[in-house]
């Protein structure tokens, strides 16, 4: 899938994969919203600001209040890819999202998952 597909795809319709994914594995909906909250700054009422408004990926991100400063403490491999290594930053931003939703879901502690922050 080109990256132009992937940016323009409604969050809130990929939003409930990573809740499924997560609670597959015996997490929660609260857990993935913390590591959203924590990655992009959203706090709960703008995060379900951004679903209602169904935003892309780009404008959740674009809009996103900030970053956390420790995002660049993600690394490993999503989709076979270095998350690290990604060039297009929109993309990697996705894939640090992924990245820590696959650690939640592959049980790790939620405070190795948010960088030593929790």
């Amino acid at each position: 899938m080109e990256n132009s597909k992937v940016f323009a795809m409604s969050f809130s319709k990929v939003y409930p994969l990573y809740i499924q994914k997560a609670e597959r594995k015996g997490r929660t909906k609260a857990e993935v919203d913390k590591i959203i909250y924590w990655l992009t700054g959203y706090d709960s009422k703008s995060f379900q600001k951004q679903l209602k408004n169904e935003v892309n990926f780009e404008e959740f991100f674009d809009q996103a209040p900030h970053l956390n400063d420790n995002v660049s403490l993600i690394k490993g491999v999503v989709c076979g890819i270095r998350v690290e290594d990604v060039e297009d930053k929109l993309m990697q931003k996705i894939r640090y999202l992924d990245k820590l939703v696959d650690e939640l879901a592959k049980g790790k502690a939620m405070e190795k998952i948010l960088r030593g922050s929790v």
